[in-house]
């Protein structure tokens, strides 16, 4: 009888750390899809030709540059500020760092430029996801 239960106490431990092997793999190896939720949604005709829209509370700029619709933050990359949006680029009031439309350093002290945020169109809208 002895022998019985040491062997079913073993085969628990084994099922055990089979189960803990398995679920730190699952974590560790296999990526994770996240899905991005939806910041904003504009339709189409809003946006200006060769224009943006800003929306301050979001910190989000939708730019249009001929067919292209582009998202970008305007969180500063250098200490967080909210950029202006000036008809040809984009300027931090704090600092004074300047970005390009698209989001490039044209001058610091800002070394990285604004994240682009990703765009879907569904139908007549643009939906900006982040």
């Amino acid at each position: 009888m002895e022998k019985v239960g040491r062997s079913r106490r073993r085969f628990i431990k084994a099922v055990a750390f089979v189960i803990a092997s398995v679920s730190l793999v699952w974590k560790f190896l296999i990526p994770r899809v996240s899905r991005k939720k939806p910041l904003l949604r504009v339709a189409k005709a809003e946006i200006p030709p060769g224009g943006a829209l800003v929306f301050r509370k979001s910190r989000v700029a939708i730019i249009r540059e001929g067919d292209d619709i582009y998202a970008l933050s305007i969180v500063c990359t250098h200490l967080g500020c909210s950029v202006n949006v000036t008809p040809r680029e984009l300027i931090c009031p704090c600092h004074g760092s300047i970005f390009g439309r698209d989001g490039e350093v044209f001058k610091g002290p800002a070394n990285r430029p604004l994240k682009q945020l990703a765009v879907e169109e569904r139908g007549e809208f643009i939906v900006v996801l982040g």
